[in-house]
């Protein structure tokens, strides 16, 4: 089911309201932190796509994690992306660059092994217009000296050992 026009608008027009096409913020909250980013994907610039042809021209994505009182929860809003398609999504340690790699290796709570219960996996699977969200909840919170800084599409659904593929897009969180 396509996103309603004004959800999504409300959603990734917070962010988007204080850079144009793409923004990001960073926000302490009580005890805690908040990263978010979001916008269209562009060429350039702090929502960049590496791959037209699995996100094309006008999609676009909104996510935030909080982290606070021992739990971390992160969310991923994304439109215009391929339909009925199944995407990997990870937090990754820099932000994003002009080259996928500049995203770095996944963020890991505790520098020990990839999966989901370590790391922040938020695959999504797009419905019939290329609409997804996708959501995820760690007993953690994340480090102020350590932030996860960028999320990242990938090309296939997350594998058991982490891979998912060549990196389609990515969001810098701040």
């Amino acid at each position: 089911m396509r996103l309603p026009a004004m959800l999504f608008a409300l959603l990734v027009a917070a962010p988007a309201a204080a850079a144009c096409a793409s923004s990001v913020a960073v926000s302490p909250t009580p005890n805690g932190v908040r990263i978010s980013g979001g916008g269209q994907f562009a060429t350039t610039g702090a929502v960049i796509v590496y791959d037209r042809a699995l996100a094309p021209d006008g999609a676009q994505a909104s996510a935030t994690v909080e982290s606070v009182a021992g739990q971390t929860r992160s969310s991923l809003v994304a439109e215009g992306l391929l339909p009925n398609r199944a995407y990997g999504v990870h937090l990754h340690v820099n932000p994003c660059g002009a080259k996928p790699d500049d995203a770095g290796p996944h963020y890991q709570h505790a520098h020990s092994h990839a999966d989901a219960s370590n790391e922040v996996w938020l695959d999504l699977k797009t419905d019939t217009v290329g609409a997804g969200t996708s959501s995820a909840r760690h007993g953690w919170t994340l480090n102020r000296d350590r932030l996860p800084r960028s999320l990242v599409i990938h090309a296939e659904p997350t594998a058991p050992d982490g891979t998912a593929g060549s990196r389609v897009a990515c969001l810098t969180l701040q």
